[in-house]
């Protein structure tokens, strides 16, 4: 455990080996789906409630064939719940969670970054005003359901460890929002990268790149694959783009 870096979280459900990122829950009403792996998928405040409540009160339920890690468990008679009034509450006061005063203007080096948003077709992913299109993107390996109408299938080949050998695990990863960046990080599902800087940097694809947040267990390098946009970009231009997502 004292591998996981801040900022990411071997919670109920995944690895201490492959953790998630601890999300951002600021703007979580305009979600589709729910975790990195996209496991709920949020149609009403009803979801939000019963994601919550799974959550926090059915994590001792946790069985792994006939090993339950909490042993026997108590009487039902002696548990309590939570309310449907107590959760509503908490998910409007989830709901009205807002970013604090973004400290980046929009000024001439912005703009330009917004061009190359543009040009580099980011906007089909990551769309305004919500920067997601709220769309699924399924890990390598992984057979898309042709009844799901939610998937983008464009392969993004990020890392599929928490997508395919956690309890999360769904097979996809959902197209995060890009809202609130210059508050948040780090970045990547499992949190492996500290800054947009390090996200932008092409050596983050080589086996000897050293992650600046959660590297796992005994590891010392390793590469920080997948979603190759931006990569090739000049350093002004890299520069430029990171300006404008700053102020998102």
């Amino acid at each position: 455990m004292e591998a996981i870096s801040p900022g990411s979280c071997a919670r109920q459900g995944t690895s201490p080996f492959y953790p998630a990122a601890i999300p951002d829950l600021i703007g979580v009403k305009d979600r589709l789906y729910l975790d990195s792996t996209g496991i709920v998928l949020q149609r009403s405040i009803g979801d939000l409630m019963r994601y919550a409540a799974l959550n926090q009160g059915a994590d001792e339920l946790t069985l792994y064939d006939r090993f339950r890690p909490v042993g026997k468990l108590p009487a039902v008679s002696s548990q309590s719940r939570y309310s449907d009034e107590q959760l509503y509450a908490l998910s409007l006061y989830i709901y009205s969670l807002k970013p604090p005063q973004n400290p980046n203007k929009f000024d001439a080096l912005a703009q330009q970054g917004y061009v190359v948003f543009m040009t580099e077709a980011c906007d089909v992913c990551h769309t305004p005003p919500l920067y997601t299109n709220n769309m699924l993107t399924p890990v390598a390996g992984f057979k898309v359901d042709p009844l799901n109408r939610f998937v983008l299938n464009i392969p993004i080949n990020t890392d599929s460890n928490l997508a395919l050998k956690t309890r999360r695990g769904t097979g996809y990863y959902k197209v995060p929002s890009l809202k609130g960046l210059w508050y948040r990080g780090p970045f990547e599902h499992t949190g492996s990268v500290a800054t947009l800087e390090d996200w932008f940097d092409p050596r983050r694809l080589r086996d000897d790149y050293v992650p600046t947040s959660f590297r796992g267990y005994g590891v010392t390098t390793r590469p920080v694959k997948g979603h190759e946009f931006g990569l090739n970009l000049t350093s002004e231009e890299r520069k430029a783009l990171i300006a404008f997502l700053r102020t998102l």
